[in-house]
């Protein structure tokens, strides 16, 4: 397959990303404008903006895509905004969800239309429901407690069924028949929310029942869905699209490249997490990823790694014992994976066993018959457990995918050696080594959509909650096994972008990101000292508070010092969250109220209580090396190669834990400060300058000689722009500084962007080069 012209209209300089919501809406964003076209961005980014459950916080439930959200002030109000944004120069970047719509018929026209009249509905393939399961009813997990003790609240009311708040369509000549006997008439069932693990026969989004997942890969779906996102690209309202989870849909690609098709070539970027070491797939028209990728390799060049081995063994030493089994990072990941497919995502893995079990009793070849479904489902889970990506995009992919190492490992699952033939079956066919019919390929769909849905909960949302040694290393798209990046690394990476993708997206704060970048840039410093947080603990542990398992105290601490001060409410927000979602000794389905209490007792009585002041005297100590950190990866994201992102606020001093935390509305002309002194200039030059930064552009690493070379960060754009950051600063200083090293120059006179009477030409001594900032950004000056 030849590889696409890559799309190239109207490609950002840089994207300012909004969270609107009804407390934001478009004529806030519009308000906003001209101090946000003052930035030097070239275009707002703005959250989904068709219509979405009412009060939705941030709209990726959609409701409807026909029709822009009401809430937000609807199309008039979006055709508003692009004209204001368009005066001030600037275009628009919308986020579109084609993978799941809102399971709330009485908000969701198209999904009360198919409850009302089942598969034969004209928008029963919108939806990916599997029919012949549960007896040809849509499971709708909405009952507070078996049918048996809610039926009472269940009314048939008019042509409508209600149960308090929710309204479900009754099915034509249905709505006089007892309670019994009209439920068994609908084209769904009502049943206690918790069937939803084991019983539901819909795809969600993840492992969220209130999200059902849509089949835009059917192109009537696909034009239905997409009508008014394309009607506003084409009529010059929206110029970009991010695509939210793309790993989904049952053909990623083919979506994509309809997409391209349809858009006439728009910048569009996806949210596709990919593993260390995982490329992008070169088929994809895209201009690439939102940059979670981009944002593993900044973190890492911040990260000292011998320290965070010596902080991985203190962690072991105080935590893992009690929890995690010794904090071994593979080792949580595979013990997270197996939970969530036994619990979490079974009705999704019953339903692949399913599959596959269909597949194999009715194929002509006898080397697929006579495997049990228990088999299938052991083989299924054994080999989806060790993928070290998030899924397959073809039978070629999944041969790297689904290694033989792997297969070799999940045959020992197996006690009969016979049975463990189910494994090379369930590989054989993911590799189309038994043809590609229909049934094959919904095989290999639903495999890869199970994968990805395993690989977000089993690491996003479980395991980089039970391994916490650094808490900035657990972000979305990270490595937490090991999570610092060396510098030839990082150009090597770099490299390869402005050679693949030079018009990806990058970012280091994002509406998903477990805690801002300020955060993480303060939690980095820890990997430096690890001796002095080991001390810090030691401490705060003789106050005497009970610690409710060392985990979580270790989290708390960490959370605290990485925030600094902040309310009591939103760490407690955020620690309630952590055990939840670690589901160690309690989750949210599974409550456990006396261990919730204890946590938050702990954290008022230590991390934010009295104890909680030697944390925060020790971000105090290192305050120095904390802005270093923020400032040089600041720099760094806005000048490497892609598309830089800046999340709302984050042009100044941010500090956010996780959602909600980190989706308060934004406030605009607060800040001042070295970082938006710093991001003003970068985003400046980058708007004067697009051809330096541009698709076009060069990226040419730059070495620093002498004995704190290591420390220097540096590369060149084009020949016309260098960027040099300070890197683990705090062990700069231990060392005695920068002595004499210095930083080779491209050749000519180059000017400080930020203090242009300051000159250098040739070598530049790093010290005198930082000897107002951590961080320099350098222009030729012409001859």
């Amino acid at each position: 397959m030849t590889t696409p012209e890559r799309p190239d209209p109207a490609v950002p300089t840089a994207t300012y990303r909004l969270q609107l919501q009804p407390g934001f809406p478009f004529a806030a964003a519009a308000e906003a404008a001209p101090y946000l076209a003052s930035l030097g961005v070239s275009h707002l980014h703005l959250s989904p903006v068709l219509e979405a459950v009412p009060g939705s916080p941030h709209g990726y439930d959609v409701v409807d895509p026909a029709r822009v959200r009401e809430e937000l002030g609807g199309e008039e109000g979006l055709r508003e905004l692009s004209r204001t944004a368009r005066r001030h120069g600037l275009g628009l970047v919308v986020d579109i969800v084609p993978n799941h719509m809102a399971m709330s018929p009485r908000h969701n026209p198209a999904l009360w239309e198919v409850l009302r009249d089942g598969p034969s509905s004209r928008r029963a393939r919108w939806f990916d429901i599997d029919w012949e399961a549960q007896g040809g009813q849509v499971l709708l997990p909405v009952l507070g407690g078996p049918l048996g003790e809610e039926a009472d609240r269940l009314k048939a009311d008019g042509d409508v069924l209600r149960y308090y708040d929710h309204v479900f369509p009754l099915r034509e000549g249905t709505a006089s028949l007892p309670l019994p006997q009209l439920l068994d008439a609908q084209w769904y069932r009502p049943v206690w929310w918790r069937l939803a693990r084991t019983e539901l026969n819909y795809r969600r989004f993840f492992s969220i029942s209130e999200l059902i997942g849509v089949r835009v890969e059917d192109p009537e779906v696909f034009e239905a869905t997409h009508a008014k996102i394309l009607e506003l690209l084409h009529e010059g309202v929206v110029d970009g699209l991010r695509v939210d989870h793309p790993d989904g849909l049952a053909d990623p690609g083919g979506y994509l490249r309809r997409l391209h098709e349809a858009t006439g070539g728009r910048w569009t970027v996806v949210e596709k997490i990919l593993a260390d070491g995982e490329a992008l797939p070169a088929s994809w028209p895209v201009a690439g990823t939102t940059g979670y990728d981009a944002l593993r390799h900044v973190d890492g060049l911040f990260m000292d790694p011998d320290g965070f081995g010596e902080l991985l063994g203190r962690y072991r030493a105080y935590a893992a014992p009690q929890t995690d089994r010794g904090g071994d990072w593979d080792a949580t990941v595979r013990r997270a994976a197996y939970k969530v497919l036994t619990h979490e995502l079974a009705a999704e893995t019953e339903r692949l066993t399913r599959v596959a079990s269909r597949l194999c009793a009715t194929a002509p070849e006898t080397a697929l018959r006579d495997r049990a479904p228990w088999a299938l489902r052991t083989a299924l889970t054994e080999l989806l457990v060790r993928l070290e990506v998030y899924r397959p995009y073809s039978p070629e992919d999944a041969a790297t995918v689904v290694t033989e190492e792997a297969a070799a490992e999940a045959r020992r699952a197996f006690a009969v050696p016979e049975e463990a033939g189910a494994v090379d079956v369930v590989r054989d066919l993911l590799l189309g080594r038994y043809g590609d019919g229909p049934a094959h390929v919904e095989f290999r769909t639903r495999f890869a959509q199970t994968a990805s849905a395993l690989r977000a909960k089993s690491v996003e949302d479980t395991a980089f909650y039970r391994y916490v040694p650094l808490l900035s290393a657990t972000e979305v798209g990270g490595e937490p096994g090991g999570p610092a990046v060396a510098p030839d690394r990082f150009h090597a990476y770099c490299a390869r972008v402005q050679r693949d993708w030079p018009a990806t997206g990058t970012v280091l704060s994002t509406h998903d990101a477990k805690r801002s970048a300020d955060v993480r840039a303060a939690l980095h410093v820890l990997t430096e000292c690890p001796e002095r947080w080991a001390d810090v603990l030691t401490e705060v542990s003789r106050a005497g508070q009970a610690v409710p398992d060392g985990q979580t105290a270790w989290a708390a601490w960490q959370t605290v010092f990485g925030l600094g001060p902040a309310e009591e409410e939103r760490v407690q927000a955020a620690l309630l969250k952590h055990v939840r979602e670690a589901g160690l000794f309690t989750s949210w389905t599974e409550q456990e109220p006396p261990y919730e209490e204890a946590v938050a007792r702990f954290v008022t009585a230590g991390p934010c209580g009295v104890p909680g002041r030697k944390a925060a005297e020790l971000r105090e100590a290192l305050e120095p090396h904390i802005r270093a950190n923020v400032l040089g990866a600041a720099l760094v994201h806005l000048t490497m190669p892609g598309v830089p992102d800046l999340y709302q606020g984050t042009e100044h001093e941010y500090r956010a834990l996780v959602d909600p935390d980190n989706r308060r509305p934004p406030r605009f002309g607060e800040g001042g400060g070295d970082k938006e002194a710093v991001t003003r200039a970068a985003l400046a030059l980058r708007a004067r300058r697009p051809e330096v930064f541009g698709t076009t552009a060069s990226y040419e690493p730059l070495t620093a000689e002498g004995a704190a070379a290591d420390h220097c960060l540096a590369f060149a754009r084009s020949g016309e722009v260098v960027t040099a950051v300070t890197r683990l600063s705090l062990r700069l200083a231990q060392s005695g500084g920068w002595g004499d090293t210095r930083l080779p120059l491209p050749r000519g006179r180059w000017a400080d962007v930020r203090e242009p009477a300051r000159e250098f030409t040739g070598e530049a001594r790093v010290a005198e080069l930082f000897a107002a900032s951590p961080v320099a950004l350098l222009e030729r000056v012409p001859e």
